[in-house]
């Protein structure tokens, strides 16, 4: 049978809660004035010094039922059950005391970057400086831990107004805080945190710790997913449209498997002969009632899956299938260009993969481009990725910067790695036809390109206007819509083909002609 003490406890919680309750005040004259008419001047002292004994009492108990640790023996580093069971004791705290509270989740960015650059010891010296200041922010009844490599949850102790414009405050003033500049012995740093949060009020009654905490992780995801240093409030539409991701996440990894995404190829020619230079491969998802699904919607879902390495090795097999197959039917297309992620080029093995793939297809390696995002080599300027890319150019391989001109890259990052070509971002190409201010930044970036003997490629381009000035300021190829859309790779035998016969019969089209 249970123990008493264990039967009375339900009972004890909810006298607590109406001893808390404001309604207290209201009962306090009539429970004073029953006191004196039943007992006279004794039955009042009586009713006066027993209901604070009876306070004080059950106060303790129901403390002691759902302690606050002191924050000074709190963990540094808590992992889910150890966070599940803080946010269930403050719950049971702030509903026992009729107030509310909430959990904030935060993320430092850029933590991962300090590691690589300045070492993990100085990472880890930041990330107990965030822990320091976070705490230091906060009240007597606030608890705030780490859950992760980068990422604090806070508990708010019991308040009476912890609403969504209070909660924002407070978010916002921790966000200031903590994006102070750090100093430690390697430099000082710059950290962006983004955050998170959820009122105890904005979920159903009787929701778990687990539940709040959850809510507050959708929030963060949302605020990541808009930049550095955002702030998102969790809502209802979150929870329904992270249920949509996570059936896409189940959808495009069984289409993984069977062969569903696939490559297209988008053609890239020359500016000065007009003719094929090469196309680069873009995935692409054939779905059986969906039709093709963009892949800003699926590429998202396989990175957050850890699965870009997989994809990049279907990618790249369709890829060197289809080049074989056209050399197959005597078509002149020197080479495919493949992106490659950043997760790819830290597989410590993709050296040996590229080049059993290149003899397996029997071609050699100068006809595969690798496009790597600029920011990857700004962001690792050493270590797996740096020797991947140098191996792959010793390879043979033909390396391209991807969308340069978006990041960061320093004319010292180009010069330490063996970069082939600069693909100038179409945010440079757009409207370069009659924007001067687009033509004097697109010139300044050939002359760049020239002086370093680096071939370029113009992205984006829409219409015939940005192509023939593209190739009067001297870019060597072009790639866009205005050229060609990305094809599978039969339709795009088809349109070589017919592409060949119209430079045939226009010889001096390309840079010549203008």
């Amino acid at each position: 049978m249970p123990h008493l003490a264990e039967l009375l406890t339900p009972l004890r919680r909810r006298l607590l809660k109406w001893l808390h309750g404001p309604h207290m005040l209201a009962f306090l004259p009539a429970l004073s004035l029953a006191g004196f008419w039943l007992g006279g001047e004794a039955g009042l002292l009586t009713v006066a010094l027993l209901l604070p004994l009876l306070y004080l009492t059950l106060g303790r108990r129901g403390d002691a039922l759902h302690p606050v640790e002191p924050r000074s023996i709190l963990p540094g580093l808590a992992d889910a059950a150890m966070a599940q069971d803080m946010a269930d004791q403050m719950l049971l705290r702030a509903r026992a005391a009729s107030l509310a509270t909430g959990c904030l989740m935060l993320e430092a960015e850029g933590l991962e970057t300090v590691a690589r650059r300045a070492g993990s010891e100085t990472a880890e010296e930041l990330r107990d400086l965030l822990l320091t200041r976070l705490r230091g922010l906060l009240r007597r009844d606030d608890i705030a831990v780490r859950t992760g490599d980068s990422r604090f949850m806070v508990l708010f102790g019991p308040s009476l107004r912890l609403d969504l414009e209070a909660l924002l405050a407070l978010a916002d003033r921790m966000q200031r805080g903590l994006e102070e500049p750090a100093e430690t012995a390697t430099g000082v740093h710059y950290i962006s945190v983004a955050i998170g949060f959820c009122g105890m009020n904005r979920l159903k009654d009787g929701a778990s710790g687990a539940r709040l905490i959850e809510a507050a992780q959708i929030a963060l995801t949302e605020a990541l997913a808009n930049g550095p240093s955002a702030i998102r409030a969790w809502t209802e539409t979150m929870r329904a449209e992270r249920s949509a991701r996570q059936s896409l996440l189940h959808e495009v990894d069984r289409a993984l498997a069977k062969g569903q995404i696939q490559p297209w190829f988008q053609p890239q020619l020359c500016t000065s002969t007009g003719r094929i230079s090469g196309v680069e491969a873009l995935a692409r998802w054939i779905h059986p009632e969906r039709g093709i699904v963009p892949p800003g919607q699926f590429l998202p879902a396989l990175e957050a899956a850890g699965q870009m390495d997989r994809l990049g090795e279907v990618i790249l097999q369709h890829s060197l299938t289809a080049l074989r197959g056209w050399d197959d039917q005597g078509l002149d297309i020197p080479r495919v260009s493949v992106n490659f992620s950043a997760a790819e080029l830290r597989n410590p093995h993709l050296l040996d993969r590229i080049r059993w793939e290149l003899d397996r297809f029997g071609l050699p390696p100068a006809r595969l481009g690798v496009e790597v995002l600029e920011t990857v080599i700004a962001d690792c300027p050493e270590g797996v990725v740096a020797r991947n890319i140098m191996g792959l150019s010793r390879l043979g391989c033909q390396i391209d910067l991807d969308d340069f001109g978006t990041g960061h890259a320093s004319i010292t990052a180009l010069r330490r790695f063996p970069v082939n070509r600069l693909k100038i971002d179409r945010s440079f190409v757009s409207r370069v036809d009659r924007d001067e201010d687009q033509q004097r930044m697109m010139a300044a970036i050939l002359g760049l390109a020239e002086r370093l003997n680096l071939q370029t490629l113009g992205e984006g381009v829409e219409g015939l206007g940005e192509h023939a000035l593209l190739a009067q300021l001297g870019c060597d190829h072009v790639q866009g819509f205005g050229v060609a859309r990305p094809m599978a790779a039969a339709a795009l035998a088809d349109w070589a083909r017919a592409h060949a016969r119209r430079i045939a019969e226009a010889p001096n089209l390309g840079r010549a002609t203008g």
